[in-house]
């Protein structure tokens, strides 16, 4: 079968949907809102829907891979934010060099752990 995809969409939740949803616009999503309690949050064509719904292990072991042409620009962009000083429970790492790439790491205020990488060329 081929698939002609036009997106993926991850679903992820919020301890605290309004902090969640100001933590994202600060950090450069746009807000559609979708019903009261979920929006859409993009960056050009991608996203995901941001849900006012907490259940702890989910949450707990969600993860998402951002992947990024300019690793070390992004880092500095979130750095700027000062996103760790502004919330409650957000955290950011420095890039991780391994044998497929890079990443830096950054909790968002619910514990959503976002992967921010850059595979090695082939």
């Amino acid at each position: 079968m081929s698939y002609k995809i036009k997106s993926i969409r991850a679903f992820i939740g919020a301890k605290n949907y309004d902090v969640s949803r100001q933590f994202y616009i600060d950090l450069g999503f746009e807000e559609l809102k979708i019903f009261p309690k979920m929006s859409y949050f993009k960056l050009g064509d991608f996203g995901f829907y941001l849900q006012d719904a907490y259940v702890k292990d989910w949450v707990d072991n969600s993860m998402i891979f951002f992947e990024v042409e300019n690793l070390e620009s992004i880092l500095k962009y979130i750095k700027d934010l000062k996103l760790p000083k502004k919330y409650d429970n957000v955290r950011l790492s420095e890039i991780i060099y391994k044998e497929w790439g890079k990443e830096f790491f950054l909790h968002d205020p619910s514990g959503i752990l976002w992967h921010f990488g850059k595979f090695k060329e082939q």
